[in-house]
């Protein structure tokens, strides 16, 4: 919901009588700028935690994190922000990337975001999760991924620390893939994904899940 014509008011739209004026209020309504939306994957966990405090970051994982990092720093961007999703993981890995933490949320948590097709044999989680998960993702999707507003006047780039089953589905639905297929997509313990939102709405894939700035016998999938 935000083309211009969606922002203007209908009725008030069909009684103008100018076409120079509505030009104006559409021309107001449009985005300028380009977002640049950074999907950061956590990095390694102990998968042996029964609760989320217990799954900390392994050795490796705070390894990955600052290369994770590193690589962030020497792309030479100025970050607008970094939203994190609450989980032990993701916030243990944001920790570690930037000491100035704007903002976290619950939206972002891991979740089963929706039933995927094909379906797998290994991971079949209870379908009251998917109602319960999806809604949230979808939530975050709709909150986070979208046009700038039409105030920002420069470029934006944005860190968001999460989880892959998120990130995965984001993508997808920034694409406009089918939903369903987000299970096909892998992606490496604190891996990039670059999405780059344009002021018409059209969503371009930079990156997926890039590792390549990590040594070979660092990279885990976990």
């Amino acid at each position: 919901r935000r083309e211009p014509l969606a922002l203007i008011n209908l009725k008030k739209k069909n009684e103008e009588t100018g076409e120079e004026e509505l030009a104006s209020r559409l021309n107001h309504c449009k985005a300028k700028a380009t977002r640049h939306i950074f999907l950061i994957r956590h990095s390694q966990y102990n998968l042996d935690g029964q609760a989320d405090k217990d799954r900390t970051l392994t050795p490796l994982g705070r390894e990955q994190a600052e290369l994770t990092g590193h690589r962030l720093a020497s792309l030479g961007l100025k970050f607008d922000q970094i939203i994190y999703s609450s989980m032990t993981r993701a916030t243990e890995t944001t920790e570690i990337i930037s000491k100035h933490l704007p903002d976290n949320t619950d939206l972002l948590r891991e979740g089963a975001p929706i039933e995927p097709d094909p379906p797998v044999s290994h991971w079949k989680p209870e379908a009251v999760q998917y109602y319960e998960d999806g809604a949230r993702i979808e939530a975050a999707f709709r909150n986070f991924i979208h046009r700038a507003d039409a105030k920002q006047e420069e470029d934006s780039y944005e860190i968001f620390v999460c989880h892959a089953n998120v990130i995965r589905y984001i993508v997808c639905r920034a694409l406009q893939f089918p939903p369903e297929g987000w299970l096909r997509l892998s992606l490496n313990n604190g891996s990039i994904t670059h999405l780059v939102i344009r002021p018409n709405g059209r969503v371009a894939l930079r990156t997926l899940g890039d590792t390549g700035f990590m040594p070979p016998d660092k990279i885990t999938r976990t």
